[in-house]
């Protein structure tokens, strides 16, 4: 297939906006379609994620498309997290080095900035309030409905990149083959709100990714230029304290009194807001293919939804996105094998990274307000500093080593959670963490490990770029 074939993306938002400006700048015709209304004329994004945590993949993936600067002067830079006891207590945790941040974006701001830039290429046409009804598997053609009117769209290919909900998806049950599961997180959740000072100001610091930990549910915030946060009460949606449980104003209002009383000052009406508001649940989504009769593919959050809670979702989308460009370069636009390999490389990093999301619920929740966790955590940030060719911690794997594998990162973490868990044993390590010997038990275990494994840690992530590149 040569360039200026047509293709349909249908769903415009961040991913498909961002796939389409990257299909469009290798010379495609692209017709993209969006359910629902343009979000810069009505808003869309009410009771849904204002914010978002933005990293390296997908800094990475912005940049490819020049919108990095742009987008960046409307974050917010988040180097750690700030955990807020049930005593009131306050600790930190840096993400990374000094100068290492996720960034907290609006949602509907990126959206906007990207389809700003689509309208831009000629070979780009967007159309909203387009309901999607029907796909040919077989030829890529699609229906849409506006206004009570089906067009028939034809296309040599179609991407879905509708979203978790993703009516492609849906649709693409009923083809052969194609296996689907869908799993439910026990948490569901709610959104809140902490609003600015009067003067604009924030109420806590703004640098700083907020967490409330309590074991089975946590309260989390966002910074938001306005000097407001965003916050997410995730809580489990059935059981004893649930939001099956919480039913009644005093019981919820002795929820929130007894697990956030330092929040209660900050947060806007939350007693109102958690009884006026339904949960949204937490679910993960995987399938296989990815691609169907070379013909439709599936990308970002229809592939692959995964949990919040590693803020990888749409880092990962973009990924999809930037990968699958350059994709097209490496195999001079012949589809077979661009799509071979965007269901080789892809599904199994979306795997890995859906993995981990699912487990950094129990690290954020629970781990990040112990005393052991935190020092683990420090030892580990010691040692990268004394070996960075040998050791990366695993969150900096993930979040800021853009040119490593999700699935080698989860690979090595595992590696190294093994590791970890002998150093904490060593006698009276809250004591001598800082000591040269631990240091050196560290380098030991890591070098026998990677022996073992004949590959060591930093080979196999050197390996992982040099892949990418």
């Amino acid at each position: 297939m040569s360039p200026r074939e047509k293709i349909t993306i249908a769903g415009a938002g961040p991913v498909g906006t961002l796939l389409a400006i990257i299909l469009a700048r290798h010379g495609y015709r692209v017709n993209l379609f969006e359910s629902r209304p343009d979000s810069r004329v009505k808003s869309i994004y009410q009771g849904k994620s204002i914010n978002i945590a933005l990293s390296d993949r997908g800094w990475l993936a912005l940049a490819s498309v020049g919108l990095k600067q742009q987008v960046k002067q409307q974050a917010i830079a988040m180097h750690k997290r700030v955990m807020h006891a049930i005593d009131g207590n306050i600790t930190e945790q840096a993400y990374g080095t000094p100068e290492q941040a996720i960034w907290s974006v609006s949602r509907a701001g990126i959206n906007e900035q990207l389809l700003d830039l689509a309208e831009q290429e000629p070979l780009i046409s967007i159309k909203f309030d387009q309901r999607l009804v029907d796909v040919n598997f077989d030829n890529a053609c699609a229906s849409f409905l506006h206004e009570h009117n089906i067009e028939k769209v034809s296309a040599d290919i179609l991407f879905g990149a509708d979203g978790a909900y993703s009516k492609v998806r849906r649709l693409a049950q009923e083809t052969p083959r194609f296996s689907y599961s869908q799993s439910y997180m026990p948490q569901s959740y709610i959104e809140l709100h902490i609003p600015a000072n009067d003067d604009g100001s924030f109420k806590m610091a703004k640098d700083a990714l907020h967490i409330w930990p309590r074991k089975k549910f946590m309260l989390i915030a966002l910074p938001n230029p306005d000097g407001s946060f965003t916050c997410t009460l995730f809580l489990d949606f059935q059981g004893e304290v649930s939001f099956s449980s919480l039913t009644q104003r005093d019981d919820v209002e002795q929820f929130f009194q007894a697990n956030f009383a330092d929040a209660m000052a900050l947060l806007e009406n939350p007693i109102d807001e958690f009884m006026a508001k339904t949960a949204n649940p937490l679910f993960l989504v995987n399938i296989d293919p990815w691609v169907i009769n070379e013909k439709v593919a599936l990308i970002g959050d229809a592939a692959h939804a995964m949990v919040p809670f590693y803020g990888q979702g749409m880092n990962c989308g973009f990924e999809d996105c930037r990968e699958l460009g350059q994709l097209i370069t490496k195999h001079n636009y012949d589809w077979s094998r661009i799509f071979l390999g965007y269901q080789a490389q892809r599904k199994i990093n979306a795997d890995a990274i859906t993995e981990l999301a699912k487990r950094n619920f129990v690290e954020m929740s629970e781990r990040s307000g112990q005393a052991s966790f935190l020092l683990q955590k420090q030892i580990e940030a010691n040692f990268h500093q004394r070996h960075p060719e040998l050791w990366t911690p695993l969150y900096s794997m993930v979040t800021f080593s853009p040119s490593l594998p999700y699935s080698q990162a989860l690979a090595i973490g595992d590696i190294q959670q093994e590791i970890m868990q002998q150093i904490m044993q060593i006698p009276n390590i809250e004591s001598c963490w800082q000591e040269d010997f631990v240091y050196a038990k560290l380098q030991e275990l890591a070098q026998a490990s990677a022996s073992d494994n004949n590959n060591d840690l930093s080979a196999d992530r050197k390996t992982g770029e040099q892949k990418h590149d």
